[in-house]
């Protein structure tokens, strides 16, 4: 393994200066174990065009691919086919394996010796609690590095031609999960600000919530919301309406899963930037 691997990514990253801490003869076991190391990949928005470049190469060297729900056939096939697949996916609502579990899974196949990719949809630090596995492994002293993916935000904007930020439309953009979203007015007053726009992660099933605790904060009822479904695949699905709807709306599309809400004037921007003949030129010229 090159010993300048991930320099930069944490003290506890193989280099030539790697000092590690504990009891000497816990060390040499540690020491004469072969070194493994754990890569968490951000995957995009599932689309494989989207994946960068360092994580494609990351996938192709795996000895082991832990991956969730959201990571489609499509990119794992791009996997070294003789990596061990391992599904940890998550659903709202349904059995799925705990966090802790985990992290305990990417700490035992790396203390074995492997190459590990863990494979997330979207950015493994935005939503993706990329934070929390990868305080895990530096608890462990295990290698790691974070190879960055386009998250849901940036990849829906741009497949359904919402500019996220826009002169004189919408100065800041603020990213919030759906899953913690409450009815406190103190938390929603701080995201009613003048033009600013506003992401919601896996806020379908909280919508109700969202609508009536922007309103009562003080964001008008008529502001521009969209919800895009499936973004940036063939299936993408995009709804566009005012706050006020928001509730109804939502209960209408229910079971639209993966599905993301913008919010903000900057929906507005939509209706002039998608040109139907125009885009289906495009889509053709750049369907290779």
């Amino acid at each position: 393994m090159n010993q300048s691997l991930f320099l930069e990514s944490s003290p506890t990253v193989i280099s030539k200066s790697c000092e590690w801490v504990g009891n000497p003869q816990e060390i040499k076991k540690a020491e004469a174990k072969p070194q493994g190391y754990v890569s968490l990949v951000g995957a995009g928005p599932n689309d494989p065009d989207l994946l960068t470049l360092k994580a494609l190469k990351a996938l192709q060297k795996a000895q082991v691919l832990v991956y969730d729900r959201l990571v489609g056939k499509e990119i794992l096939a791009l996997a070294n086919p003789k990596a061990e697949q391992v599904y940890v996916g998550k659903r709202c609502g349904q059995p799925s394996m705990k966090q802790e579990t985990i992290c305990a899974l990417l700490v035992k196949y790396a203390q074995a010796g492997k190459n590990v990719v863990r494979l997330k949809g979207g950015d493994p630090f935005i939503f993706g609690r990329g934070g929390e596995e990868a305080l895990e492994l530096v608890k462990h002293h295990i290698p790691y590095q974070v190879i960055p993916g386009i998250t849901a935000a940036i990849g829906c904007a741009a497949s359904s031609f919402i500019p996220l930020t826009h002169r004189q439309v919408s100065r800041s953009v603020t990213f919030i999960t759906g899953q913690v979203v409450t009815g406190a007015l103190p938390a929603w007053a701080g995201l009613v600000a003048s033009g600013q726009t506003l992401v919601f992660y896996m806020g379908l099933e909280k919508a109700a919530s969202i609508e009536q605790g922007l309103i009562q904060a003080g964001l008008s009822p008529a502001t521009p919301v969209a919800i895009i479904g499936h973004g940036c695949s063939t299936k993408q699905t995009v709804i566009t309406f005012e706050l006020v709807e928001l509730a109804d709306m939502a209960h209408q599309q229910q079971g639209l899963s993966p599905a993301l809400i913008i919010m903000g004037d900057v929906v507005k921007l939509r209706s002039q930037l998608l040109q139907t003949a125009r885009v289906a030129e495009l889509q053709t010229v750049f369907a290779d």
